[in-house]
């Protein structure tokens, strides 16, 4: 009987899980200095290991800036990127060049925001995770825990 009732209350938690994608506890300072100083540190799992090495490479044209990382703190974002990186036939495509909200997973989550929020100078872009999400630095994507009141669920 103790045994079901750990399994169910396991089962239960799984939902709330797959809303979180935390950093890994081995998160180079290099990542969080060098990409976190223009944007969130997005976590990993968030692209896979191939759009990663896509990403990186495109570096020198990082949606219109020059965001290039050479040299050793290069190889070393770019090695824990691809370590820890998600399933790639989960998140599906995304996009050339790659972009988090192009996976099939964001499209997913998101289908059901009117585009008008998309453009709100709250949010400004669906790329900025923290505008709507209050965990969204340590990876908490809840969808009940939404910054913007309208869009709660």
């Amino acid at each position: 009987m103790k045994r079901i009732a750990i399994i169910l209350l396991l089962g239960a938690a799984l939902p709330a899980l797959a809303d979180r994608v935390p950093l890994p506890a081995n998160t180079p300072a290099s990542y969080q200095a060098e990409c976190g100083g223009c944007h969130m540190a997005y976590q990993p799992a968030l692209l896979s290991a191939n759009d990663w090495r896509r990403t990186m490479a495109g570096l020198k044209d990082h949606f219109g800036t020059d965001a290039a990382v050479d040299g050793p703190a290069g190889q070393e974002i770019a090695s824990f990127l691809e370590r820890n990186a998600g399933n790639a036939g989960k998140l599906g495509s995304a996009g050339e060049p790659p972009r988090i909200t192009q996976t099939a997973r964001f499209v997913r989550k998101h289908r059901d925001i009117p585009a008008k929020y998309w453009k709100d100078p709250r949010i400004k872009s669906a790329a900025n995770c923290e505008a709507c999400h209050r965990g969204a630095a340590e990876g908490n994507y809840s969808e009940h825990d939404i910054l913007i009141r309208e869009l709660r669920r």
